[in-house]
């Protein structure tokens, strides 16, 4: 199911994803706020999710 509205969310690894606007969040997910077709939430995500490496192996490498 890809049509109707959608949403950018992520998880505490900062790994970011899409999520259908009506449906309840998967347990470790929150909502951006962002909100849009499929594809805009897919382009929104490909500006701000820059490392694609989760924040605990992002955090090691420091």
């Amino acid at each position: 199911m890809t049509d109707g509205p959608m949403r950018v969310v992520v998880n505490d690894e900062e790994q970011y994803s899409v999520w259908w606007s009506g449906r309840e969040l998967p347990p470790g997910w929150t909502a951006t706020g962002f909100e849009g077709s499929r594809q805009e939430c897919l382009d929104h995500i490909a500006t701000v999710w820059t490392d694609m490496r989760p924040l605990s192996v992002r955090n090691r490498a420091l």
